[in-house]
């Protein structure tokens, strides 16, 4: 088992997690492919996906980026990848560089060349080599420190190789449990520079000690993933109730339908690779 740092980062650092709206970010997004429907599917059911629908919902997603600032870049459908919406999952960048991961799905791996290729242009590129494994979505930064959910699709070397690329530039990466969904950020993301947003039955909340703590209402289990830009979190309108949560803790939201991705396991933040500059 991969002995990661536990050296805790607050929501005071320097490199803060959250996308200030001081500094132009960049969104790499892409299309959806037609082949959607052919998607990986670990805790869902599959049901029919309306491909036409779910591009109308990804360009209204891609427009509320624009909405908060964002700089949009967004690369073509891939015919053939059925999962490359969600560009997020193939890579992570902080400040200093952008790491290429190695998706835990073979049939995802072919997606990290183009978007390799778009992240070039601003940072330098380090990758997770064979036979480590990891998914993007499998990791939460919170200011230095990062979090890697121990998911089916992250391994143990392929945590241990991210440790190894971002010690230097001062980063600490912590493997953390998951369990329930497909990956950590299902489980948790960020919602404000002090809070994040939890589901305690697929994480321990434990991890997230000197963070303010908003809890996903019980019955909206898929809740916890929202897109931090700023001082706002791009949110789904699935989920009401945790929504409502959200908005007493004083967290400003803007809504948006995802409705037919979130049928391929996607959501807000797996839609888009956001970065400075």
């Amino acid at each position: 088992m991969f002995a990661a740092s536990h050296t805790e980062a607050r929501p005071h650092d320097t490199r803060a997690t959250y996308h200030a709206g001081v500094a132009k970010l960049t969104a790499i997004t892409r299309k959806v492919s037609p082949a959607l429907a052919r998607c990986e599917l670990t805790h869902l059911d599959r049901e029919p996906i309306d491909v036409a629908r779910a591009s109308t919902q990804h360009d209204a997603y891609e427009r509320r980026l624009e909405s908060l600032g964002c700089r949009v870049v967004s690369l073509p459908a891939e015919p053939e990848l059925p999962d490359s919406v969600f560009v997020e999952d193939v890579a992570i960048v902080v400040d200093e560089l952008a790491v290429v991961t190695r998706p835990g799905a073979a049939s995802r791996r072919p997606e990290t060349a183009s978007v390799a290729r778009a992240l070039a242009t601003h940072r330098p590129l380090a990758e997770i080599a064979a036979p480590g494994t990891l998914d993007g979505g499998d990791v939460l930064r919170l200011g230095l420190r990062l979090l890697v959910g121990e998911s089916g699709r992250s391994s143990d070397a392929g945590i241990e190789q991210l440790a190894t690329l971002l010690r230097p530039h001062g980063y600490s990466v912590e493997a953390i449990g998951v369990h329930g969904c497909l990956h950590l950020k299902s489980a948790v993301t960020q919602v404000a520079p002090d809070a994040v947003l939890v589901n305690p039955a697929w994480v321990d909340r434990a991890a997230f000690a000197g963070w303010r703590v908003i809890e996903v209402d019980p019955n909206e289990a898929y809740a916890a993933n929202a897109l931090l830009i700023g001082d706002t979190a791009i949110y789904p309108t699935a989920f009401p109730r945790t929504a409502a949560r959200l908005e007493r803790a004083g967290i400003r939201l803007v809504m948006v339908d995802l409705s037919e991705l979130a049928k391929a396991e996607g959501a807000v933040t797996c839609c888009s690779v956001i970065l400075a500059g």
